[in-house]
C-alpha cells in the first residue's frame, strides 16, 4: 500500500514508513494513494468469518507488497484473538454495532491492539526499537497499555493530567522490568498535550528516539478501523435488502474517514450519517460543509501530534469530486441538551443504553431518515465506549443503568511508582534518554 500526503500528492512513501515515521515534513497526514478494489475479498466474507479472519484477509489484501500472507495472519490474529466488534439487530431496519468489546471497553481497543501488533511486526523485520508518547486520560491511557504492554521493541510513554492515572498494571512499568512508563503532569490534559506536542515538533528528538504515534494521526492506528465496516456487512449482507447507511459518532472524525475509506475499498455502503459540529455541518441548502476548507492548506498549521483531527484526510476523499461529499456524509444538527431523551428513547424503544456520542449519532438518524429513505434501508448504529463509564449519567436518563462487567469494576487509587512532573519539556527528554540508554 502506497501513502501520499494530504498536501503533497507527490510524497509517496510505503506503510512501513508512515508507521514508524507518521506524520510528512509538510506538516499533513498520510492517506492511501489509490482506491483499493477489495470486492473479491469483501464478497468472500460471510456471517461464519470470524473478527480475527476478517482483520487477516484485509490486512492482506491491503498489503500485500510489504507483508506475507503468513505475516498478515499473524498480525491480525495476535491482536484480535478472542475480541470481536459485537452487530445486534434492533428492528426490521436498524442494528447496533457495539466497539466496546475489547479488553477494556473503550472503542480505541482494537485499533491500538491491530497497531500494536503490526509495528511490533514491523520492529522485528527491521531490527529496530520504537518509542510511542502520547498525552492520554485514564481511559485512553489503560486501553494503550493493554494493547502495547509486553511488546518487546516497543516503549510506552503515558503523560496524564494530574490524577487521572488508574488502572494500570505495575508489572508493566520500567522500573519493573516493563516497557511502559506512566507520568502525570502538575496541570490539566492539555498541559499534557502541549509538552507531548512539543516533544513531536522537534525533529531531532523524534529521530534519536524513533518516536512514532498511536493515534489517528499514525495511518497505521486508523486503517484497522475500516475492518468494523466490512464486519458489519457480513453479518448483515443476507438479512437486507435496499441501502445501507452507517450512523457514526463525530469525535476526532476518525470512525468516518474509516468508514469512507471502507467504500473506497469497495464496501457497498450508501452513505454516512453523523452529528454536526462546528467543523463539519451543512450549509443553507442542507448540504455538507467543512469548514476548514475555507482556509488554503498552506495556511494551515501542521497535523497536531498531540490531539489528532481526520478533518483533513477527509477533505482529501473528496477534493477531486466535492458533489460526492454531499451524496455520501449527512451531518445532522442534534443539541448535547437532547442525549438523555436519546438515551431514554433508545432504552424504551430497544433495551439498549446509549453512551453520549452514540446517542448523538443516534438522534441524527431521526434528523436524516427522511432526506435518505431509512425505513426503505438499513441504518447501522455505531456505538463506541461502553455505556458503562457513564453507568451514572445513563441511569439518571433512563431509570435504569447498565450492568458494570468485572473488567470495568475499577477503583481509581493512585498508581504505585507514578510521579508528578512540572509541565516542562526537559522531563520528558529526560524520561526519553532513560528509556534509550536501557
Amino acid at each position: 500500500m502506497e501513502l501520499i500526503s494530504t498536501r503533497d500528492p507527490s510524497h509517496i512513501v510505503s506503510f512501513r514508513q508512515a508507521v514508524l515515521d507518521c506524520i510528512p515534513s509538510d506538516g499533513g497526514l498520510y492517506v492511501p494513494a489509490k482506491e483499493e478494489d477489495l470486492r473479491r475479498w469483501i464478497m468472500y466474507m460471510d456471517e461464519n468469518t470470524s473478527f480475527s479472519s476478517i482483520a487477516g484477509t484485509l490486512t492482506s489484501a491491503l498489503l500485500q507488497e510489504e507483508f506475507s500472507p503468513v505475516v498478515c495472519e499473524r498480525i491480525a490474529g495476535s491482536a484480535f484473538t478472542g475480541y470481536s466488534p459485537a452487530l445486534k439487530q434492533l428492528d426490521d431496519h436498524v442494528f447496533s454495532l457495539e466497539l466496546y468489546t475489547g479488553p477494556t471497553g473503550c472503542h480505541k481497543d482494537y485499533g491500538f491492539l491491530w497497531f500494536a501488533s503490526a509495528l511490533e511486526h514491523i520492529l522485528i523485520m527491521e531490527n529496530k526499537t520504537a518509542t510511542v508518547m502520547a498525552a492520554v486520560d485514564g481511559i485512553t491511557g489503560r486501553s494503550l497499555a493493554s494493547a502495547m504492554a509486553g511488546k518487546k521493541r516497543l516503549s510506552l510513554v503515558l503523560v496524564y493530567p494530574k490524577g487521572s492515572a488508574w488502572a494500570l498494571e505495575p508489572e508493566t512499568f520500567v522500573w519493573n522490568g516493563g516497557n511502559i512508563w506512566p507520568v502525570e503532569v502538575d496541570g490539566d490534559l492539555s498541559a499534557a498535550e502541549k509538552l507531548v506536542r512539543a516533544v513531536y515538533s522537534d525533529r531531532d528528538l523524534v529521530e534519536r528516539h524513533n518516536l512514532t504515534l498511536a493515534n489517528t494521526t499514525n495511518i497505521g492506528r486508523l486503517l484497522p478501523q475500516v475492518f468494523f465496516y466490512m464486519y458489519a456487512f457480513t453479518r448483515i449482507r443476507k438479512k437486507v435488502q435496499g441501502d445501507i447507511f452507517y450512523s457514526v459518532p463525530s469525535g476526532n472524525y476518525g470512525n468516518l474517514v474509516a468508514g469512507l475509506y471502507a467504500w473506497k475499498f469497495s464496501l457497498p455502503v450508501n452513505g454516512f450519517i453523523t452529528d454536526s459540529t462546528p467543523n463539519l455541518s451543512c450549509d443553507a441548502r442542507g448540504d455538507c460543509l467543512i469548514m476548514d476548507s475555507l482556509v488554503d492548506l498552506s495556511e494551515r498549521n501542521s497535523a497536531d501530534p498531540a490531539s489528532p483531527s481526520n478533518l483533513e484526510r477527509l477533505e482529501q476523499i473528496f477534493s477531486l469530486n466535492p458533489r460526492m461529499l454531499r451524496g455520501l456524509v449527512f451531518p445532522a444538527e442534534v443539541s448535547h441538551e437532547r442525549i438523555p431523551d436519546l438515551m431514554l428513547d433508545a432504552y424504551r424503544k430497544y433495551g439498549i443504553f446509549l453512551g453520549s456520542d452514540a446517542a448523538l449519532a443516534y438522534g441524527a438518524i431521526e434528523q436524516i431518515g427522511e432526506r435518505i429513505d431509512a425505513d426503505e434501508g438499513s441504518v447501522i448504529l455505531v456505538s463506541k465506549d461502553h455505556p458503562a463509564f457513564e453507568a451514572a449519567y445513563i441511569k439518571k436518563a433512563c431509570g435504569a443503568a447498565p450492568t458494570i462487567p468485572d473488567f470495568l469494576k475499577l477503583k481509581k487509587e493512585v498508581v504505585p511508582g507514578i510521579k508528578v512532573i512540572p509541565a516542562q519539556g526537559d522531563f520528558l527528554r529526560s524520561i526519553l534518554d532513560t528509556i534509550s540508554s536501557k
